[in-house]
């Protein structure tokens, strides 16, 4: 396993981390991904740790808490060998603080994790979406007081726009507060929206990038294909509508071209697509889940080699789309290009 430096900190993480949101199974759309029970969560850690993926991450509103709890249970004995990440911020309840960042929400949420995870602190802290109701100053203000208490070791965010989290930043930088070093974001071949503000972001301030849903929400497992229906056992069928939107015309294109590539290496089309993904900047670790040992096992065959720069460069063609203004210009005109090459140009290119 490849560990990198999350962001501007001093904190490795390994490329590949292993994401809990099958742990559980409460509610509609959790239970459609999976509903491991803590002996099936065991094993599936003990597979984790022989591959040397050190980091899991959870959420509170994964299955009302339950993923928290299973995952807590499944890491008994081994909390020194493994790094904990998980969010708070969406709504867990009803009640007026139930929701959002406040200082009071964000007390009880940690306080809450760590019972439910049977820990004494929390490696990675991320707000799971960004809170218009607080004031930023108080969201960090309150950050830091629970990183000196010794309850967090690190910040990041999750699926904040570029206002939002450079906003943040600044804010930190003013008044001392902890710096944010990593935000959690959708990004995949057939979701590359990322690219266009948040990654050059991530660059200029260091914060790294912990890739949620790299497979374009099961989109590209390679049960999917042109002119065939959607696979019976696809969990699409009950939750693609609380996923990103995918353009099927784009998916297709994507999809021929990973398969094609998939002759070629011998590897798999979700191995080649998550491949893609350890390539790119600020990219810190590519979560993956797994409702069983197989599909944990093939997800984990995606590190230990690299796409050559041909297959890297097909893969961007069949994947890319233009860019919303104020952001083409930069890509698509020469004048704009020369003042601020694209992102494209800070990618190390494989031989």
């Amino acid at each position: 396993m490849e560990y990198r430096q999350l962001g501007a900190s001093g904190l490795r993480v390994p490329a590949l981390s292993f994401g809990a949101g099958t742990f559980g199974g409460r509610g509609e759309l959790f239970g459609a991904w999976g509903n491991t029970d803590v002996a099936e969560a065991r094993r599936l850690v003990d597979v984790a740790l022989e591959a040397g993926v050190t980091m899991f991450d959870t959420a509170d509103v994964y299955s009302d808490g339950a993923s928290e709890e299973v995952l807590g249970q499944a890491l008994k004995g081994r909390r020194d060998r493994v790094l904990i990440s998980t969010k708070a911020g969406l709504p867990v309840d009803e009640g007026p603080n139930g929701a959002g960042t406040s200082r009071p929400r964000l007390i009880k949420a940690v306080d809450d994790a760590l019972r439910r995870l049977g820990t004494d602190h929390i490696d990675l802290f991320q707000l799971h979406a960004f809170d218009a109701a607080t004031p930023i100053e108080e969201v960090l203000s309150t950050l830091g007081d629970l990183v000196g208490a010794g309850k967090l070791r690190y910040v990041g965010v999750s699926n904040f726009s570029g206002w939002q989290l450079m906003k943040s930043l600044a804010t930190a930088d003013r008044y001392g507060h902890p710096r944010y070093v990593a935000h959690q974001v959708y990004y995949s071949l057939v979701g590359r929206d990322y690219e266009w503000e948040l990654m050059p972001l991530g660059l200029d301030q260091g914060v790294g990038a912990l890739v949620w849903s790299p497979l374009g929400w099961g989109r590209l497992t390679g049960r999917i294909r042109r002119g065939r229906p959607l696979p019976e056992g696809s969990r699409l069928h009950r939750t693609a509508a609380y996923g990103p939107p995918v353009d099927d015309g784009r998916l297709y294109a994507v999809v021929d071209v990973l398969d094609e590539i998939a002759g070629e290496t011998g590897r798999s089309v979700p191995q080649i697509a998550l491949n893609w993904l350890l390539g790119r900047p600020t990219v810190a670790s590519v979560i993956v889940g797994a409702r069983n040992e197989e599909q944990l096992r093939e997800n984990l065959g995606a590190v230990g080699w690299r796409l050559t720069g041909e297959q890297v460069a097909r893969l961007d063609a069949a994947s890319t789309v233009t860019a919303a203004y104020p952001y083409y210009p930069y890509r698509s005109q020469e004048g704009f290009a020369r003042v601020n090459p694209p992102i494209e140009r800070l990618i190390p290119q494989p031989t």
